[in-house]
């Protein structure tokens, strides 16, 4: 049995591999790589895809995970905490783009009612790449991320009047859009309840419960299935995947495992999102590109300018910081991926002839692929423009001067007591669902998940330690740990505990800076307690203490 979808995969993984390969040489960002693979495997390149829409399909799992992610790092309290950002600064940014294009359009003499629809594709920015940047490079939690952040979610939920008023603007809607309008308020209104339902009463039981079975293939398919779930229901009711998914995210945020989801989560969605930027590609024809190249690179330059200015202006009439603004203005200067959605809604009701749209893709794609290197320099154009010297590091909330401990048992517990004595910053890292719920209600700062995942170190604030504390009695997580947290946190104190002391050399060779070999740690206490019995001087128990510590215990192990 032949189906055109596995070969297809199969070509575009291979030449993904070897793209991305010849652009990790050339200190390319991998989504261009992804961007270009596309025009190679598309139709208009080598044409060795086949089953475009199936990989459409794909591309789509692809924003659904992305956007589940992204709202599993944004709780309920957190978005409410963001309002002004997601309704003053989306709001502004929306409308200031909106009627720019409208005077550009009106200013060539074209129809109003198509340059009120370039408006709304251009105010669109592209939700997949910024975050996905913002991710990569650390900075979701810094404030011109959480400001882009903010105006992303409010472009994803206007996207759907927008596709409601597109057939009303070119006089081709039919029945009464006001009552559409009011039927999908509430229709949000209605998911926001469910949303918060669940977050307060469902959710958290059903995790605890699956948690519980510390079944990781469980516990995944658990996640999965109610990021699917919610995404599925918003769309049945006339809104986007993109959003449901957002909000089956943000579901799990309010509980204690939402760690814990994302580093399950994450290979998954990296895999699917590959599609989703190859499938991008495949919509830019060269062809057309090689026709009007000035033109195209005119208009790619004027969107980029213009939505920078435009964004950063909006965000300085709210009075968010110049630098915060500048930030975010370049990260969000992009045409987004839901306006080539919108613009089919364009194409159907002849608001966007063949020739634009085809201009309308390049210019699209092109400022896609300028973004990840484009957010990469934002940093040094904010401090050239305002004369600055300051690092993107700089504006981070956390500084290095806290610990955080992975393992909760009896060690872990004193450490954290003595910590929180000392008013020493401190979180914890562990995987016994029941401890994490309990210690919770206590006020420990303690979270749910598997800390040999990239991602739940990063969650918990790794880069921020300046101690790390691996007090876990798994030989192997332990190793594993060590070496993650060495490569995530080079500047981190690593402390790691063992219960063998033939594990001392190759944690030491994975980056701990000390190891506390348990079977010897206990020989030595007695051995110092035993000296105190002969009226030795305590400093030279210290010494003859501190000797053996140094020696990695060699003079204990020798036979």
């Amino acid at each position: 049995m032949h189906f055109p979808i596995l070969g297809d995969i199969v070509v575009i993984f291979a030449l993904s591999v070897v793209v991305l390969f010849v652009f990790h040489r050339l200190k390319i960002p991998p989504i261009i790589g992804f961007l270009f693979t596309g025009v190679l495997a598309g139709p208009h390149g080598f044409g060795a895809v086949t089953a475009v829409g199936a990989v459409e399909v794909l591309a789509e799992i692809g924003v659904i995970l992305l956007m589940f992610t992204i709202g599993l790092e944004l709780s309920i309290r957190d978005l409410l905490r963001m309002k002004k950002a997601v309704l003053g600064g989306g709001g502004l940014q929306v409308g200031l783009s909106i009627a720019a294009t409208l005077g550009i359009f009106a200013l060539m003499g074209l129809p109003t009612s198509v340059g009120l629809f370039a408006g709304f594709l251009v105010a669109l920015s592209s939700t997949a790449i910024v975050l996905k940047q913002l991710q990569t490079s650390a900075q979701i939690e810094a404030p011109h991320g959480r400001a882009s952040l903010g105006i992303l979610i409010f472009q994803d939920i206007i996207i759907v009047p927008m596709m409601l008023f597109t057939p009303l603007i070119a006089g081709a809607a039919g029945g009464d859009i006001g009552s559409e309008i009011l039927i999908l308020l509430a229709k949000s209104a209605g998911a926001v309840l469910l949303v918060l339902f669940a977050a307060r009463y469902v959710i958290p039981r059903l995790l605890h419960s699956v948690a519980a079975t510390r079944d990781k293939e469980l516990f995944l398919l658990a996640v999965v299935a109610i990021c699917f779930l919610v995404a599925w229901l918003t769309a049945s009711i006339g809104l986007s995947l993109a959003l449901g998914a957002f909000l089956a995210g943000m579901i799990i945020a309010d509980s204690e495992y939402s760690h814990h989801a994302i580093g399950n989560v994450i290979p998954f969605r990296d895999l699917f999102t590959s599609f989703f930027f190859v499938s991008i590609g495949m919509l830019l024809d060269p062809a057309a590109l090689a026709q009007r190249p000035v033109t195209v690179l005119l208009l790619t330059l004027a969107v980029l300018i213009g939505k920078t200015v435009l964004t950063a202006g909006a965000m300085r009439l709210l009075r968010f910081p110049m630098r915060t603004a500048i930030l975010a203005g370049v990260g969000l200067s992009q045409i987004g991926e839901f306006s080539f959605i919108l613009s089919r809604v364009g194409v159907e009701n002849g608001l966007l002839g063949g020739d634009m749209y085809q201009l309308f893709l390049s210019v699209s794609v092109m400022t896609m692929a300028v973004t990840p290197v484009l957010m990469a320099l934002a940093p040094r154009i904010a401090d050239s423009l305002l004369r600055q010297k300051r690092t993107v590091e700089e504006e981070r909330r956390d500084a290095a001067d806290g610990m955080l401990v992975i393992g909760y048992g009896l060690n872990g517990k004193n450490l954290v007591r003595a910590a929180q004595a000392a008013s020493i910053p401190v979180s914890v890292i562990e995987l016994n669902p029941d401890t994490v719920r309990h210690e919770q209600a206590q006020g420990v700062p303690i979270q749910f998940g598997d800390a040999t995942q990239d991602a739940v170190l990063l969650h918990a604030g790794v880069r921020a330690a300046a101690v790390v504390v691996v007090a876990i009695s798994d030989p192997a997580a332990t190793g594993r740990i060590t070496e993650r947290v060495r490569a995530l946190a080079p500047g981190a104190y690593i402390i790691t505990r063992t219960r063998f002391t033939s594990e001392v050399p190759r944690l030491a060779r994975l980056g701990a800076d000390e190891v506390i070999p348990e079977e010897f740690e206990t020989a030595v206490e007695i051995f110092a307690r035993a000296l105190t019995r002969f009226d030795l001087p305590e400093e030279e128990i210290t010494r003859w203490i501190g000797d053996i510590r140094a020696d990695s215990y060699r003079m204990l192990r020798e036979e």
